[in-house]
């Protein structure tokens, strides 16, 4: 990809973030009976925009640490390890998804 196909592709990527947090907090704001500027909405893109950066540049450390090229679930895990209530929903939402082992007959 060349540097304004990635700068292209970027901007496509903020806005369509501006757009899902501008109806996030449409409703929201609608819900409790206040108003949000488009200052506040680009402020707050922006913020979670930084976010996103930041925790896909240590996802992307930790499995080139592991001496691996694609993430897995245990690079999310390792990230999540500080936030004690977001790893409690992730450990949670992983059992959903693994498929249950039978069990194994009882020895005699």
């Amino acid at each position: 990809m060349t540097g304004k196909e990635d700068e292209a592709l970027q901007e496509r990527l903020k806005a369509a973030l501006w757009f899902a947090i501008g109806k996030i907090v449409d409703e929201d704001t609608l819900e409790i009976g206040v108003n949000a500027t488009p200052q506040f909405i680009g402020s707050l893109t922006e913020m979670v925009w930084a976010q996103i950066e930041s925790v896909s540049q240590d996802l992307e450390s930790f499995s080139k640490h592991a001496g691996r090229t694609t993430i897995s679930t245990d690079d999310v895990m390792l990230l999540s390890r500080r936030n004690e209530g977001l790893q409690e929903v992730l450990e949670h939402y992983l059992e959903t998804l693994q498929p249950k082992k039978p069990k194994a007959a009882a020895r005699r």
